[in-house]
């Protein structure tokens, strides 16, 4: 914990989509924030920058993998709070993370990868539904351990969906023709991710959202 009562927040997966705006948001908001990266030095150099930036905000990139007990301990000892930006590839790595998170017995607050719609609040159909799934499953571990959690349900990225006007999988926007999904009539939210990250940080310190679905 900061001097200023601030939590040090640790992001796993802060390189990622949602990731960098969780980092960017932590550290305009005051916290203590530290990035868990596998490489500090990437060759790539967009990657590179994004890290320059981070560092440049004031945030601690520490080095490690999920796959690397040690290297994850170390990384979780140091934050009150550890919030997952992992992508869907990498959701049942969490449990990893979670065996960390107990074993290091100093979190006050997990936030699993989630930032969709509620899992357990949903008839998803295929490939969504075995992510889905999964991401429940790893709701359950978590409250199994008593680790104290946030599960934040941002619906829609605005990012994702608004720049092809909803077209599912479509890399640009229609030409010629659109599809609508259903009867065009069912209502949707979509987000703002660096407003996702914002949400995410504020819930951090507040009690309000412990052990709850935002």
């Amino acid at each position: 914990m900061a001097s200023d009562g601030k939590s040090k927040i640790l992001v796993i997966g802060a390189t990622g989509y949602i990731g960098r705006h969780v980092v960017a948001a932590s550290a305009r908001l005051g916290h203590p924030t530290l990035a868990l990266v596998r490489d500090a030095a990437p060759s790539e150099p967009a990657k590179a920058q994004l890290l320059k930036t981070f560092q440049d905000s004031g945030v601690t990139l520490l080095t490690g993998d999920l796959h690397d007990h040690g290297s994850l301990l170390i990384a979780v000892k140091a934050a009150d709070v550890g919030i997952s930006t992992l992508g869907s590839m990498q959701i049942a790595d969490q449990t990893k993370l979670i065996a960390a998170i107990k074993e290091a017995g100093n979190v006050k607050r997990f936030f699993p990868s989630e930032f969709g719609l509620d899992v357990d609040r949903t008839g998803a159909v295929e490939p969504a539904k075995s992510i889905f799934a999964l991401k429940a499953g790893i709701r359950r571990a978590v409250e199994a351990e008593g680790i104290p959690y946030t599960y934040v349900v941002a619906n829609y990225f605005a990012g994702y969906s608004l720049p092809t006007i909803g077209q599912v999988l479509s890399p640009a926007p229609p030409t010629d023709s659109v599809v609508i999904l259903g009867d065009g009539e069912t209502k949707v939210v979509f987000v703002d991710e660096a407003d996702i990250g914002t949400y995410t940080v504020l819930a951090a310190d507040d009690p309000r959202a412990e052990n709850k679905v935002l």
